[in-house]
């Protein structure tokens, strides 16, 4: 029996998805809850399970296309029953193969129960289901582009055993799998050779695979997250390098970081690599570099356009500047380090920022307010939820800590911490990125010092950081070096002064140049 499966309302009543990516193709085994697919909508990305144990028979739906909700985009055999082998619609077909004489299509619902996919699938059921079947109980995880890799290396994609996070199989281990066969083929070839014509052959061949041996591709990093700065990047984008992928040992902030020089290692040792390799890049140098390309505009990408248009074009906004001088906070977050570690806490400048910009709020609640534009009222929030934007693969999320003004900076250290892993892991919900009265953005962590961060509406006013670094400051007549941390404030200009601006902006310093006087609030 044929099952199909539709997209299912897979983000709090969105009305469409992206299939990003399958992660099955047809003539797999799936199992129940099994992913299938990875759906992008307007909030997040979102892996679509299996409804049921069998195996795929039809995806009905390409990569990067957009799925109205509800609409048929995979097709299963269910367990247990085979696939209908009368379904073949060529004349061979006609031909009466059992005694059930009238032959009915099988039972779709909604969509034609025969393609020439179908009839494909069938015959190749017929020839090989049996030894290709994997183990049902065996769930692999792998991408179609792996999977078709597989297929032209010739390995089985089941019993690879994948690297990635949760077992996933990268190309990598494809191509381990294809190096260890080939190894195992040509010693029981060697074994059994003779002298001859073809001796010269496997001479060569062997030459060939000395050379090969002395210049193997690079071993890919599997990282889910890089800092880099913005050269490196370009510089990234240049070469077609995926920096989740250039191995480093360096480290920021407990993440890793990548340099120029690493991608340019990187790149000079694939492009080194022997035959594997370049056919690894095919796709992306096969030929002299596109001068444009073109990318489809949706998902969480166009999300932020629209919302960023609509803060930029509503509110007026005006973006102050200023510089804190923080050698005691660097001081105070050195000393509690330590013990936040110990607490299984990773201790970063947020939550004291965190805690003096709420501090700086009750000062200035006009900040920490929204304008009603139909009722023409001006909303003053005595609650403080500052959201905190998180760079994503995506684009840019906010996730929002609640109550700010009630916690202490190691509970707020560890839930931004973790709404921010949420984040980057698409698995952050939409109501933990609702409702935030003011927003703080990070720029610093990748580079810069002032810039003007737009507004996230309908707040009226959203604090970005530069990089904290040690600077030359005049003090008295002299010179001397002391940490600074760059402040760039973007007001709606409707609700809040540019005086008023200068006031937070001013309180907020004195907190954060003193932090000590946190502990009074």
């Amino acid at each position: 029996m044929v099952r199909e499966f539709k997209l299912p309302d897979v983000g709090e009543g969105v009305a469409e998805g992206e299939i990003v990516r399958w992660l099955v193709e047809p003539g797999d085994e799936v199992s129940e809850d099994q992913p299938v697919a990875e759906v992008e909508t307007d909030k997040a990305v979102v892996e679509v399970p299996s409804p049921v144990d069998g195996s795929v028979k039809e995806l009905l739906a390409e990569e990067g296309e957009v799925v109205p909700v509800g609409d048929v985009i995979i097709t299963f055999n269910v367990e247990g029953e085979e696939p209908a082998e009368e379904e073949e619609s060529g004349p061979e077909a006609a031909e009466p193969s059992s005694g059930e004489g009238k032959r009915e299509p099988t039972k779709v619902e909604g969509r034609p129960a025969v393609t020439k996919a179908d009839a494909g699938e069938d015959r190749r059921a017929a020839g090989t289901e049996d030894e290709e079947a994997p183990t049902a109980s065996k769930r692999v995880f792998a991408p179609p582009n792996v999977r078709r890799l597989a297929r032209e290396l010739g390995v089985d994609v089941a019993s690879v055993e994948g690297s990635g996070p949760g077992g996933r199989i990268s190309e990598g281990d494809v191509r381990s799998a294809a190096e260890g066969d080939r190894d195992g083929a040509e010693s029981e070839e060697s074994a059994g050779s003779e002298e001859g014509p073809s001796g010269l052959d496997e001479e060569l061949s062997s030459a060939v695979s000395s050379q090969e041996g002395d210049s193997q591709p690079p071993e890919a990093a599997d990282r889910e997250r890089t800092l880099a700065a913005p050269a490196t990047r370009r510089l990234a984008e240049e070469q077609g390098v995926d920096l989740n992928a250039v191995p480093t040992d360096e480290t920021r902030d407990g993440e890793a970081f990548v340099t120029p020089e690493a991608v340019r290692e990187y790149t000079e040792a694939r492009r080194a690599a022997p035959t594997d390799a370049a056919e690894a890049t095919a796709e992306t140098e096969t030929g002299p570099r596109e001068r444009e390309e073109r990318e489809p505009y949706r998902g969480i990408r166009r999300t932020i356009g629209r919302q960023m248009a609509q803060s930029k074009y509503t509110a007026p906004h005006v973006t102050h500047h200023d510089t804190a001088e923080v050698e005691r906070l660097v001081e105070t977050r050195g000393e509690l380090k330590a013990i936040a570690e110990e607490r299984g806490v990773r201790l970063t400048y947020m939550p004291f920022v965190m805690k003096a910009v709420v501090a700086a709020l009750k000062q200035h609640p006009y900040l920490n307010s929204s304008l009603d534009e139909e009722s023409e009222e001006v909303v003053v929030k005595n609650y403080y939820d500052v959201g905190i934007a998180v760079a994503t693969d995506a684009g840019l999320m906010v996730p929002v800590v609640r109550d700010v003004d009630e916690k202490g900076v190691l509970q707020l250290a560890s839930e931004v911490n973790e709404l921010a892993q949420k984040a980057r892991e698409r698995s952050i919900s939409r109501e933990e990125m609702q409702g935030g009265t003011f927003t703080i953005t990070n720029f610093g962590a990748i580079g810069g010092e002032f810039a003007t961060p737009i507004i996230n509406h309908p707040e009226v006013a959203i604090l970005g950081l530069g990089e904290l670094d040690e600077r030359p400051i005049a003090e008295d007549g002299e010179v001397r070096a002391a940490h600074t941390l760059p402040l760039s404030l973007s007001i709606d200009h409707r609700i809040v002064d540019g005086a008023v601006a200068a006031e937070f902006t001013n309180t907020l310093i004195e907190y954060l140049e003193n932090p000590n006087l946190l502990l009074l609030e």
